[in-house]
């Protein structure tokens, strides 16, 4: 089986932390949310995985290479121009148009998560399905596409991201799915075109089966710097299944990277990326830092995250930092 990653949004709910990395390359516990989610893919047998790619392109092809570690094998697709994530599949159809007529995974490249993607690949093939993704309950469905499923796992109604006030339904489509090559006679080429707002509504107006199977295991959007900071904490307290990076380990509830030194004192779920130093006589609290980022002597971070190989010195305790490189690279 195969599976594509997208991974060219501009990542702006996360400005700052993308001035410098594309959405999908930002640390969770010391490895890119991609990482976790190769991890995942490798886990249930899959080798062959593309990534469709924009903004900072040339640093997410440097940091993720081929992918042999993560032990599969990653293309990467860059696109000259934003179009959408059913556009984008539209792009890459010819690595799936391998003869097999096999179903593939698509999955959002900020999705943190340790859904069945097995049994949701059975559910589909079980139900025949062109289009099947996982659905979860939530409380405000204002961000999500939302969906009324029969009893037998098949969609009945979708509905984009509506006002909670006119939702028909709470089961919120969780961005990934399975798709059968047939989905691809369904994307027009060459322009702009959503998943969401427009192949699922128009797979239904044809009749054709689309499936969604619920579930309550952990799956988070890591889109915005709130769920960001929760979303290392969850990893640390076992909340998601999840790998830590190679070399890493645990202090208490805290994680240390491969490389790092920690002379000083953490506390509270703080993060130390491959390589970061902590002075003696630093204290840092509930913080992430990044790989090969510095803390100096006397200073004392809380709730705060400070960038790949970027320096802190304070004589004054930073509550709430984000201190990161502004300046975007060109590549």
């Amino acid at each position: 089986m195969k599976a594509m990653v997208l991974g060219a949004g501009l990542g702006s709910r996360l400005d700052p932390l993308t001035r410098s990395v594309p959405k999908p390359m930002v640390p969770v516990v010391g490895k890119p949310v991609l990482g976790h989610i190769l991890d995942h893919l490798r886990q249930i047998g899959v080798r062959d995985v593309i990534v469709n790619a924009q903004y900072l392109h040339g640093v997410l092809a440097e940091k993720i290479g081929d992918g042999s570690a993560y032990g599969v094998n990653v293309t990467l697709a860059v696109e000259s121009e934003l179009c959408g994530d059913a556009g984008g599949l539209k792009r890459v159809q010819s690595f799936f148009d391998d003869g097999s007529n096999e179903p593939f995974l698509v999955i959002g490249g900020d999705d943190l998560t340790d859904i069945d993607l097995e049994a949701l690949v059975q559910f589909h093939r079980d139900r025949d399905a062109v289009a099947t993704m996982p659905v979860k309950r939530v409380v405000d469905t204002s961000q999500f596409g939302i969906a009324v499923v029969g009893e037998d796992g098949l969609v009945q109604r979708f509905q984009e991201k509506p006002k909670p006030d006119e939702a028909f339904s709470n089961l919120a489509n969780t961005g990934m799915y399975v798709f059968s090559p047939e989905v691809f006679q369904h994307i027009p080429e060459g322009q702009f075109y959503g998943v969401g707002n427009n192949v699922l509504p128009d797979l239904l107006s044809k009749g054709l089966r689309v499936a969604a199977m619920e579930t309550t295991r952990y799956w988070m959007d890591v889109g915005n710097v709130t769920v960001y900071r929760q979303a290392q904490r969850d990893v640390i307290d076992g909340l998601v299944h999840s790998e830590l990076p190679a070399g890493a380990r645990r202090v208490g509830d805290c994680i240390v990277c491969a490389g790092a030194i920690v002379d000083g004192i953490i506390e509270d779920h703080t993060v130390v990326g491959r390589n970061a130093v902590i002075e003696a006589g630093a204290t840092v609290r509930n913080s992430i830092l990044w790989d090969g980022a510095i803390v100096k002597s006397g200073t004392t971070l809380e709730n705060c995250i400070v960038g790949e190989g970027v320096t802190v010195s304070s004589s004054h305790t930073i509550f709430g930092g984000i201190i990161v490189e502004g300046n975007r690279p060109t590549i």
